[in-house]
């Protein structure tokens, strides 16, 4: 990857509905160029996909929480595995320091945050976990 494949990563990255032609203009190559480059980025799964944001107070209500998990021993990977399983978890996140685990959930309810917290923690390998609700999103 050279400077202008990151050049386009970050054009997308900023605006992922940019045209050939715009791209193009923006990075100063030819709407070929940015084709091939583009095709090529996918291809090799460097580009995975192309996604919307929400203004947050158009998403529609649910309830986001960080899970701090500590992992018994040297189990992460069954740890990793179960909660990949777990359709709540949204994003999860590899750590230093005391917590092994970062885990990004949403409910739709307090109730189904129980739920979900109730399903996670029955994982054997999980020593211990913290969870904090996601009260106000800044950026």
């Amino acid at each position: 990857m050279d400077d202008i494949d990151k050049e386009i990563i970050g054009l997308l990255r900023a605006d992922s509905r940019l045209s050939v032609a715009t791209l193009a203009s923006k990075v100063g190559v030819s709407r070929g160029t940015i084709s091939h480059r583009v095709r090529r980025l996918e291809e090799r799964n460097i580009i995975v996909g192309y996604t919307l944001k929400l203004r947050p107070e158009c998403e529609p209500p649910h309830i986001r929480a960080w899970m701090a998990i500590q992992v018994e021993g040297n189990r992460t990977n069954e740890v990793i595995a179960g909660l990949l399983g777990e359709p709540n978890v949204i994003a999860l996140h590899d750590t230093n320091g005391r917590w092994d685990l970062m885990a990004e959930l949403r409910a739709a309810s307090p109730a189904d945050l129980s739920t979900v917290l109730e399903r996670v923690r029955l994982l054997k390998a999980i020593r211990h976990t913290e969870t904090s609700i996601l009260l106000k999103t800044y950026r």
